[in-house]
């Protein structure tokens, strides 16, 4: 039997995938459970609707994140922070600060936990590099400076 696949399951199929399973396996459980649907012709006309949908979503999504690429490169920020006389912050510079920067600097508000650094948080004056990823195909690194007050 045929069927369409509502969730990811492990060692079968990921979400929206046609699946041939045995009969007793798709009335008995994927069925009963909402795990699937049964893979007839009004059903595979909604699967190929939403999929073309998805597409387009996914294509209108993946291109904003590529303007905001755009807008990002070359992007150089410098970040304040009161800091001691060896160089050492008082608390630290984390994601939160780096899309508050960015927002200051091109007005592009980004999601903090878009944002990936190598450590958890930055603790010493200095440059470093973090990570954006936009999109899971649209990622782009920028360098930021963190300078005492």
């Amino acid at each position: 039997m045929e069927v369409i696949l509502k969730q990811d399951i492990e060692k079968l199929g990921f979400t929206n995938d046609i699946v041939r399973v045995k009969d007793g396996y798709a009335r008995n459980y994927l069925i009963p459970k909402g795990l699937a649907i049964i893979a007839n012709d009004t059903n595979r006309k909604i699967l190929a609707e939403l999929k073309k949908q998805q597409a387009f979503k996914a294509d209108k999504i993946k291109n904003e994140a590529l303007t905001i690429a755009k807008a990002l490169e070359g992007l150089s920020l410098r970040i304040p922070a009161k800091a001691g006389t060896s160089g050492k912050i008082f608390g630290s510079v984390n994601t939160v600060q780096i899309a508050n920067a960015i927002k200051e600097a091109r007005n592009i508000e980004i999601d903090r936990k878009k944002i990936h650094l190598d450590e958890e948080a930055i603790k010493e004056l200095g440059n470093y590099q973090a990570k954006i990823k936009l999109h899971r195909e649209v990622q782009l690194e920028i360098e930021f400076e963190v300078f005492a007050e």
